[in-house]
């Protein structure tokens, strides 16, 4: 075995996997306020964007071969209610920011997300009754809101809020409105994780949170619950599914990929990549290395593409 690992060519040569840039998904934080731009502590490496720094950024991926971008939004606090009004603004961050993108970078895919939790007083991702998460009265604005984000541009809306019924809520809000090329990307398997940390401090949820989101997100240890709620986004329109988090869940990933051979993304989340960059910060591990290892662990479990806010820094280190 050991005369095909001699050489770089050989290794090469044989390779089963391969991680390339048109695998990638850039995911970025972007802000309304000037005094929130600039570095999340807990996530090194990564900061909050104003909207010509986002372009700025844009262009460079573009530039890199990366073929999308995920927006996630950091809003002022006085703009957060518990009824998530500031999500049907279509003036409001997200739909500017989408605006933004199309007319100056239009090469690069834009997504994003569906969910009330960046727009929310309490953190949750759906409307409050008292304690409980009210699913059926969160469909309704998450359906608007996704005809919003279409009508501003996004290629593609993904619902990360976990109600159920969404999907087929979202798909028919969309193609009624005249958006039928939109393209969903379901987070259907999205678990209750610890490893989502360093994005509620990036997003300004962090403090808010009201309790957790156990009964909406998944138990990390169900593998066949994942399946199911994979087949009911699918037969609602989803036109891809996200595993969330990601290196966790490779497992997860590869179940879905082999029982319903559809596009499988993954997330490689706040927490996995704080890790990486604290590593090679402190002197612990290479994190480049660390970073490549993983995002081809995710190309070698079946995943079709990956959202991880090292998207650039994976880009060069793959074109060098």
């Amino acid at each position: 075995m050991r005369r095909k690992r001699q050489s770089a060519w050989s290794r090469d040569l044989v390779r089963e996997t391969r991680l390339t840039v048109a695998d990638l998904v850039l995911t970025t934080v972007i802000t309304d306020s000037e005094s929130a731009e600039g570095p999340v502590p807990s996530l090194p490496g990564v900061a909050r964007l104003g909207l010509d720094a986002l372009v700025a950024q844009a262009r460079e991926a573009a530039s890199l071969g990366i073929p999308a971008i995920a927006l996630f939004p950091h809003i002022d606090p006085s703009k957060k209610d518990g009824s998530a009004s500031e999500a049907l603004n279509a003036d409001g961050l997200v739909p500017n920011a989408i605006r933004r993108l199309k007319a100056e970078v239009p090469e690069i895919g834009v997504i994003v997300d569906v969910a009330l939790d960046p727009f929310t007083d309490h953190g949750h991702d759906g409307l409050m009754q008292g304690d409980v998460i009210d699913n059926d009265s969160t469909l309704d604005i998450l359906a608007r809101g996704a005809v919003i984000l279409a009508e501003a541009g996004a290629d593609i809306v993904a619902p990360s809020d976990m109600m159920d019924g969404r999907i087929g809520i979202v798909r028919d809000a969309l193609d009624e409105a005249g958006h039928p090329d939109v393209m969903i990307l379901s987070y259907a398997a999205k678990y209750a994780s610890a490893f989502y940390g360093p994005y509620r401090d990036a997003i300004g949820t962090a403090s808010a949170l009201r309790g957790d989101k156990r009964t909406y997100q998944m138990d990390p240890a169900n593998t066949e619950e994942a399946l199911h709620e994979v087949a009911m986004d699918l037969n609602e329109g989803a036109d891809m599914v996200m595993v969330k988090p990601g290196l966790p869940y490779l497992d997860i990933c590869h179940r879905i990929k082999t029982e319903f051979g559809v596009p499988t993304f993954a997330f490689q989340v706040s927490g996995e990549y704080a890790m990486i960059q604290s590593a090679g910060e402190n002197g612990w591990a290479d994190s480049d290395r660390l970073l490549l290892e993983t995002l081809t662990a995710f190309r070698r479990a079946g995943c079709d593409a990956v959202l991880t806010y090292g998207a650039i820094r994976a880009a060069k280190l793959l074109k060098s």
